[in-house]
């Protein structure tokens, strides 16, 4: 088997595993996800707790941080493997200011591993009135709440 193969099975087993089922030990951040909270009540528990690192691994221009989670987190939300938690509140030590223009006073969500169509409809279904964005077709999708 050449090189090239080998990575693209390795890639795909890599996916696929973000699309199983997830076990029911895992920390559901669907209430959360309720739009009703801000950036540091949403995070700083998160932190606490060690779900996810406390290096953002991504700070955007508009100052959203983006957290890795945490080697061993099983976090969902709506019932799709969370890769990433965002974050930005304006004044606060816990989040790093980007290079340009915050998106907001505060603003919070996740990345998470689903089609945008199935995340957003799951959303709704919770009574989130987050905003759904898909990121990487098919496979990666960003729900995120603003304004509070």
């Amino acid at each position: 088997m050449t090189k090239a193969a080998l990575n693209s099975l390795m890639m795909i087993a890599a996916i696929g595993t973000g699309f199983m089922p997830v076990s029911c030990y895992a920390y559901a951040l669907d209430a959360q996800l309720d739009c009703k909270s801000d950036a540091h009540s949403f995070i700083a528990p998160l932190l606490n707790d060690q779900y996810i690192d406390p290096n953002p691994m991504r700070v955007e221009a508009n100052s959203v941080d983006a957290f890795r989670t945490a080697h061993g987190a099983n976090l969902t939300a709506f019932g799709f493997r969370v890769y990433a938690v965002l974050g930005y509140e304006q004044d606060d030590a816990m989040f790093k200011q980007g290079s340009g223009l915050p998106i907001n006073d505060s603003g919070y969500g996740a990345v998470v591993l689903g089609p945008a169509d199935e995340v957003e409809a799951r959303a709704r279904e919770a009574g989130s009135d987050a905003v759904v964005r898909q990121v990487v077709p098919l496979l990666v999708t960003a729900v995120f709440c603003t304004g509070h």
